[in-house]
């Protein structure tokens, strides 16, 4: 794998936010998968899934947040690059990463407003294609909406068939291709940016 180091030696940070509040989804082992890919390229990383995702209801007047959104935040402001995952529910994504991604608005004055510049990889997961699909594509909608940019690979995967053992690990090859080159995309625009 190629290190992705800049010409200073800094590794680049890539953030990983989505799955369910209950651990162990599909949807967080596939995250975990994106992760594990940036980690072995050279990538330090940070996971915001299950307990983390427990944030109270977005509200754009609300200067109180709680410790786990305060941290959410300043996470997402410093990451070079991030992987957002979400299950569909209903034809779109859940509730509980809409209402993590909402948060980002917290970052409308930063230096970097909202995700400014950064890749942003996508990863649906559904009972069946129809719903994977359309989560996907409401993914990278959200992305463009808060000014990042998504990368040209995504990954919608039916998890109708098996295709995480009970371990995390992908026995799916496509699958597993299909998300280790989401990692090598974040990873490369990263690069180039640099």
């Amino acid at each position: 794998m190629t290190d992705v180091s800049d010409a200073n030696g800094v590794q680049p940070y890539i953030v990983g936010l989505g799955g369910a509040i209950r651990g162990g989804s599909s949807t967080e082992k596939a995250l975990r998968l994106v992760l594990s890919a940036a980690e072995r390229r050279g990538a330090r990383t940070l996971l915001i899934s299950g307990e983390s995702l427990r944030l109270p209801f977005f509200a754009p007047e609300g200067a109180d947040r709680d410790d786990l959104a305060r941290t959410m935040v300043a996470e997402l402001a410093k990451a070079d690059g991030i992987i957002l995952a979400s299950p569909g529910y209903h034809g779109t994504l859940s509730g509980v990463v809409k209402n993590a991604l909402d948060y980002v608005e917290d970052l409308r004055d930063d230096a970097r407003p909202y995700l400014s510049g950064r890749p942003v990889g996508c990863v649906a997961t559904g009972g069946g294609w129809q719903g994977a699909v359309h989560t996907l594509g409401a993914l990278r909608n959200i992305v463009h909406a808060l000014r990042g940019w998504p990368t040209p690979m995504g990954a919608a995967i039916n998890t109708s068939e098996k295709v995480f053992d009970a371990d995390g690990a992908c026995l799916n090859p496509r699958v597993a291709e299909t998300l280790e080159q989401i990692a090598a995309e974040v990873l490369a625009f990263v690069h180039a940016r640099n």
